[in-house]
């Protein structure tokens, strides 16, 4: 079901909003550093996703990819969102939302909903790679 969901970093500075539908999917990739960051997320449309507060305090770390900003907080170094800009697989600029960041959450839903595995590690986004038990 579609709701908007209320989030944050660890202290608080970086605040979102996100329309999302979470029994409709989340995803998971073995990228170095989804990996390192243990990101679990839902992909959303820019349109979804408010930044509500904290835009002064995000820090933006590019990696190899380079359309991908992965945002974090920097004052407690958490990541609640990141932008992937076009073009991409998709072919169009979207958010991924990090669950752990997300208020109230309803686990049951969570853990019932489908998980998409991404091989971003070879980057072979479109396939799920071979071992995903330590994602």
């Amino acid at each position: 079901m579609l709701r908007i969901y209320k989030g944050s970093c660890h202290c608080g500075a970086v605040r979102i909003e996100a329309d999302l539908d979470i029994s409709a999917g989340t995803e998971k990739c073995n990228c170095t550093i989804c990996v390192k960051m243990r990101l679990w997320s839902v992909a959303i449309r820019p349109e979804a996703f408010r930044l509500v507060a904290g835009e002064e305090v995000l820090a933006d770390y590019r990696g190899r990819n380079a359309v991908a900003h992965h945002y974090f907080c920097s004052q407690c170094g958490v990541r609640p969102f990141e932008r992937i800009d076009a073009p991409n697989m998709t072919n169009h600029t979207y958010y991924n939302i990090n669950v752990a960041c997300l208020d109230g959450v309803d686990i049951d839903e969570l853990m019932a909903a489908p998980v998409t595995y991404c091989d971003g590690l070879n980057d072979n986004w479109g396939e799920a790679p071979d071992e995903v038990r330590h994602l």
